[in-house]
């Protein structure tokens, strides 16, 4: 297994790509906290899983929640921290740039990027403490190659995706590796928010026709790679945009 004994948190667990992350760590041996403002949703995931895995209440906009997430984490697990997956993320709906007002805005902003900021501060000097450790965020292939209409959202994912890459290049010294996952449009229940339309099949198929694979994303595709970053199969990469697209940024 290839995160034995390793301990993890992953934020926006309770559905999607963080749950899919969740129950792979904890099939490669590790353990995990689940966090998730939806306390119920990050329960049920973490309920089968048994004693390898924690839900935690958790908005990750409040430093506070944050501070309270790794604290539990740390009493749950041995009082080691070895992997934090930065997922949790939201969307205004896809429109004319114009139509996005400033609460939508700052929300986006301030799950997408700020939490991130705060996460951090929180678990740097942690790591730092034990010369170890991976982050894992989530970007999106939105800070890559933008589609039209998501305009905020893909700012946010491009202010992931480069955030990223500087974590990796500082926390270097430190024996921190930081990488970034980049999905395509997911089968996620944001799906409809990046649309902008109904999920019908017809309108599916014209964002199908924009990847050269021709499916969207699963989390099972986005929870393989953040097994494999996670790992001692990745300890010499960090600072990296991993596209997970079926070749929608080639």
């Amino acid at each position: 297994m290839r995160l034995q004994d390793k301990v993890a948190i992953v934020t926006g667990a309770a559905s999607g790509f963080g749950a899919e992350i969740a129950r792979q760590y904890v099939r490669e041996g590790a353990k995990v906290a689940l966090a998730d403002i939806n306390e119920a949703g990050a329960k049920d995931v973490a309920g089968p899983l048994g004693a390898s895995a924690l839900a935690v209440k958790c908005d990750v906009t409040r430093r506070g929640d944050i501070d309270a997430l790794v604290s539990a984490t740390l009493k749950a697990f041995g009082g080691k921290l070895d992997i934090v997956v930065n997922n949790a993320g939201w969307s205004h709906r896809n429109g004319p740039l114009l139509d996005v007002d400033e609460a939508a805005f700052d929300k986006v902003y301030a799950i997408n990027v700020k939490s991130i900021f705060h996460m951090t501060h929180a678990v740097v000097p942690i790591l730092r403490r034990q010369k170890s450790g991976v982050i894992v965020n989530i970007g999106s292939t939105a800070g890559m190659r933008p589609r039209p209409g998501l305009t905020w959202y893909n700012s946010t994912k491009g202010a992931v995706n480069l955030m990223s890459k500087s974590l990796a290049v500082e926390l270097a010294p430190d024996n921190i590796r930081v990488n970034v996952i980049c999905p395509v449009m997911g089968v996620t229940g944001l799906l409809e928010q990046f649309m902008g339309m109904p999920d019908t099949p017809e309108n599916r198929k014209k964002f199908l026709a924009t990847i050269p694979l021709g499916r969207l994303s699963t989390p099972l595709d986005i929870a393989k790679a953040a097994v494999f970053l996670a790992s001692s199969d990745a300890e010499f990469i960090t600072g990296v945009e991993l596209p997970v697209d079926g070749g929608r940024t080639v």
